[in-house]
């Protein structure tokens, strides 16, 4: 009896015992993750206010992209009616001699052909001469229905032409009225990220803002292998320590897309502006082959870009408060272009 009793504790303790013990497990999981660190909660919000950044500069692009459309739409359409009132005059002044020749069917002037002309005339001299303005009669009609049926080929197409662009032009006008909106409302959320990075940055401390301020040592002997990328890698590393700037292009501040915008400008190469559009740009270059000189990027949907010095290393704009730096390769990479 005393022995069935001991099972039936036994059988009822395990249980708890093991529930103490998962219990305490977890408690201990959950304490072992750290708090962040002010200037890590900073970091955090940055690459949020860039990503945001670079979202309304890429919708801005796009906005003047349309509005370029629509005024390359707008000047369609005026070239397009500018040729249809052309034409439509044309036509109608074609369509008199037309008519003239179309009316003299009905008259004598129908009895002007080769056998009137022979019987008509007084000798053999006098019939070439007949039949030779018939012939120049004749020319003169085909030249007439041609210069006409051209005449009215050419307002067809004028009108095609002027609908064509009417109608990008309303598609213009439609997108780019949508990106407005669009622009407004991306503004706003970075406007919003940027006041909660004013509250955060007053709880750096002196050392927070001493880390954010480091270069990452003096500038490396870099060889690239193409005199642009040369050009481009040197141009970047002369900006070191130069602020970070939301949306800043250099010569003295930079977001990320700017400073390597304006590295390869230096070596005559025309970039895109934000980091998702020079994502595409150039040749893809895998991770194991970078050379310096590549453009490095961040993040799904990319929103970071850096610039490769070799040895794993790269120079970039890192976010708000930061400065141009060198730093190693980071996580969330996304991939590398050579342009």
């Amino acid at each position: 009896m005393n022995s069935r009793k001991r099972g039936i504790r036994r059988h009822w303790g395990w249980p708890l015992v093991l529930a103490v013990v998962v219990a305490g497990a977890a408690g201990t999981t959950a304490s072992a993750a750290p708090e962040p660190t002010p200037l890590e909660k900073y970091r955090d919000l940055s690459q949020q206010a860039e990503k945001l950044s670079q979202d309304l500069l890429g919708a801005q692009a796009d906005l003047d992209a349309k509005q370029a459309d629509l005024g390359r739409a707008g000047q369609d359409l005026a070239a397009a009616k500018d040729a249809g009132i052309k034409a439509a005059g044309d036509q109608q002044r074609y369509q008199v001699d037309v008519d003239r020749f179309a009316g003299a069917a009905f008259t004598g002037n129908a009895k002007l052909n080769r056998l009137s002309a022979l019987l008509s005339g007084d000798s053999i001299a006098d019939y070439l001469r007949r039949s030779s303005a018939l012939d120049l009669v004749a020319a003169d009609q085909q030249t007439a229905l041609d210069t006409l049926a051209d005449a009215t080929h050419a307002a067809d197409d004028a009108t095609a032409k002027a609908a064509d662009a009417e109608h990008r032009a309303q598609t213009a006008r439609d997108a780019a009225a949508k990106l407005k909106s669009d622009i407004q409302t991306r503004q706003q959320s970075l406007d919003d990220q940027m006041h909660r990075l004013e509250a955060a940055a007053g709880d750096l401390t002196s050392v927070d803002r001493k880390a954010q301020h480091d270069k990452g040592g003096d500038p490396p002997a870099v060889h690239a292998t193409g005199e642009a990328a040369q050009t481009a890698v040197d141009a970047a590393l002369s900006r070191l320590g130069k602020p970070y700037v939301t949306a800043a292009t250099g010569p003295d501040s930079f977001d990320c897309s700017g400073l390597m915008l304006w590295a390869y400008a230096k070596a005559g190469v025309s970039l895109p502006r934000t980091s998702r559009a020079q994502s595409t740009f150039g040749t893809a270059v895998p991770r194991d082959q970078l050379q310096p000189g590549d453009l490095v990027f961040y993040y799904s949907p990319v929103s970071h870009v850096g610039m490769y010095l070799g040895d794993g290393k790269m120079v970039h704009a890192p976010d708000t408060g930061d400065v141009v730096k060198i730093s190693p390769l980071q996580s969330q990479y996304a991939g590398a272009r050579r342009p």
